[in-house]
């Protein structure tokens, strides 16, 4: 049973699960085979793995792929992890925190897939180092929390400012929900396997990047405002400048911002671009 095999794991070290690094291991068989059969996985694959904790979803995708590349934050399991692996030469096991570590093959250009659990207090985090790096995964296939994963995957109409920050570069599906019972100890909250498709061609560079986040964020400062006072307020301009704006963008002043598409996000950003280009962006 993983339960037992975790815990003995664990004692004999000496550890306990980090509450400060949000560990909480997955134990349960059908769950791990729904996060394999997602990442459509293939001998010739290299995969990242994200917090690999005590190597349980490390085994299987060495099993399946041509490398894994397993980063580990907590250096109490690193030498765990390199006992229970040693008899997969394809794993290599990297000490730190994914944020911060340098990966060389990400310059290289060789596609790669990213499989992991990701403790909730850094999942977004880590969404967005792999979304907006210059070289994308061709694939994501994450745990998080539950209420994370739908607002992800939201559609107009309950949409937010992590919806639109994922889907402008990626295609969101909810393999599965995965109740508490499922990971040892138990999370207080449901969790969900996230599946995430990168686009092949942007909207925009990274150069533009900030300046759409920016149009963005002014767009959901006001939570349930009409999106012409949010934009005014949040971009500094005057009203009729945003009524203005609005009217290029085909898209009536009254509208809130959750219930704007992706493709009228990316409407309003370039009119406002426009509008800037022309001097009209006066407070």
């Amino acid at each position: 049973m993983e339960t037992r095999r975790i815990k003995k794991a664990l004692d004999n070290l000496d550890l306990k699960a980090k509450k400060s690094l949000g560990q909480h291991f997955l134990i349960d068989r059908h769950a791990l085979s729904k996060v394999v059969k997602a990442a459509e996985l293939a001998p010739d694959d290299l995969v990242v793995e994200v917090g690999p904790g005590l190597g349980v979803l490390t085994r299987e995708l060495a099993a399946r792929a041509g490398q894994v590349i397993a980063v580990e934050i907590d250096g109490r399991m690193v030498s765990l992890l390199e006992d229970a692996l040693h008899d997969f030469n394809n794993v290599k096991i990297i000490s730190g925190d994914i944020l911060e570590t340098n990966l060389s093959f990400l310059e290289t250009g060789r596609p790669y897939k990213v499989v992991a659990n990701l403790p909730y207090y850094i999942a977004s985090a880590v969404l967005r180092f792999f979304l907006e790096a210059e070289h994308q995964p061709e694939l994501m296939v994450t745990m998080v929390q539950k209420e994370v994963a739908q607002e992800i995957a939201a559609r107009p109409g309950k949409m937010g400012l992590l919806s639109v920050a994922v889907q402008v570069y990626a295609r969101p599906e909810i393999i599965s929900y995965v109740p508490p019972s499922s990971f040892y100890p138990p999370p207080k909250v449901s969790s969900a396997i996230l599946k995430l498709v990168p686009y092949s061609d942007l909207p925009f560079g990274s150069a533009d990047r900030e300046s759409f986040f920016n149009v963005v964020r002014a767009g959901f400062q006001g939570k349930r405002k009409q999106i012409v006072n949010s934009l005014s307020q949040g971009l500094g301009q005057d009203k009729v400048n945003i009524l203005n704006l609005l009217s290029r963008a085909g898209l009536e002043p009254h509208r809130r911002a959750e219930t704007l598409s992706l493709e009228e996000w990316l409407k309003l950003w370039s009119c406002y671009e426009e509008m800037l280009g022309e001097g009209a962006g006066s407070g």
